[in-house]
């Protein structure tokens, strides 16, 4: 090879080099959030995890996993985190307090929560909340949100019930079952499980489109990935490492079977009983976002519940356009099919 196609040799790779270095990621090695992973309500975190999909996209996740959403978004503002899987509403909280969290794809369209009442104990309307000792997954997380809305609209102050943070999974369902709460705002699997051994019943369902728009008069996105505006602007390629990890797996999950759900978690999701998971994941799938954007009567929906009934958004006035970034979801459908 003489010394010009040496020369022409070495540009091209320092340009194929130079384009690739461009594509990836400003900072591959993070630390992503999550209040509760065994939940189905996150299960796209799972399947992304478990399916390489991080790593796909050039990506080293290290997962950390809390009690609830709240005391992720606490890690979040606080420095400990990059990233979070959690409620949407958080971001509307946060925009309200002058800390400028986004949402960047849309996880959940429906809140997957399902409140019921245990078994024996006397319930006929939302007023006989009062005074009942309520299970959510950690104070101020969304399942405690979600029922401060209820007993709003019943007329009640959050103050009529005493809410005890039970977290997820085994120490949910163990909480009821040893008579520590009289009542539970939860997510699946947990509901499938209380409802099948007859600990409970439901009395309000969000999982289907029907519950929700029963219970909030319209749309309510759930689940989403947020971070700090601050994290979007200067690392935009690892967002969109993010988004298109999270989009690939919702695509996914549209065709997944709850046979195909129970095969890729962790066997100790399943909580002993294969069958029963399935149930609660075929009874969380219509929950899961089929396009990753948030619809802004959805969020408008969202904004209604916060401002009329939670006392710290009274008042509040929210510009809800700063409460999601579309781009890197519209990039990734453009590129991921």
């Amino acid at each position: 090879m003489n010394i010009w196609k040496l020369l022409a040799a070495a540009a091209a790779f320092a340009i194929s080099a130079g384009a690739a270095n461009a594509q990836a990621p400003e900072k591959p090695k993070l630390v992503l959030g999550v209040g509760g992973k065994a939940l189905l309500y996150y299960l796209p975190l799972t399947i992304a995890e478990r399916k390489g999909f991080f790593k796909e996209q050039g990506l080293d996740v290290e997962i950390q996993d809390f009690a609830g959403g709240a005391r992720s978004l606490q890690a979040l503002i606080g420095g400990s985190l990059d990233v979070v899987t959690g409620a949407y509403e958080h971001t509307q909280r946060m925009q309200a307090k002058g800390q400028d969290i986004r949402a960047v794809i849309e996880l959940g369209r429906f809140p997957g929560i399902a409140v019921g009442v245990k078994k024996g104990v006397k319930w006929d309307r939302p007023k006989d909340f009062k005074g009942m000792k309520i299970g959510v997954t950690a104070p101020g997380s969304s399942t405690n949100v979600l029922m401060n809305f209820v007993m709003a609209k019943a007329g009640l102050a959050t103050s009529d019930a005493s809410f005890i943070g039970i977290g997820s999974a085994a120490s949910a369902l163990a909480a009821i079952q040893k008579g520590e709460i009289e009542a539970i705002s939860h997510l699946e699997p947990v509901v499938s499980f209380l409802e099948r051994s007859g600990d409970i019943r439901v009395v309000i369902d969000t999982r289907t489109e029907e519950g929700t728009r029963a219970l909030f008069g319209g749309s309510n996105p759930a689940a989403v990935l947020y971070t700090k505006q601050d994290f979007i602007e200067k690392n935009p390629r690892t967002v969109q490492a993010l988004v298109n990890v999270f989009y690939k797996t919702l695509q996914w999950l549209k065709t997944a079977t709850p046979e195909d759900i129970a095969a890729t978690v962790p066997e100790e999701y399943l909580l002993g009983d294969k069958s029963l998971y399935m149930l609660a994941a075929k009874n969380s799938k219509p929950s899961y976002s089929l396009t990753g954007i948030i619809d802004p009567a959805g969020m408008k929906s969202v904004n209604d519940m916060l401002t009329q009934f939670d006392a710290e958004m009274k008042g509040t006035s929210v510009d809800l356009a700063k409460t999601f970034d579309d781009r890197f979801v519209k990039k990734a459908a453009e590129t991921i099919k």
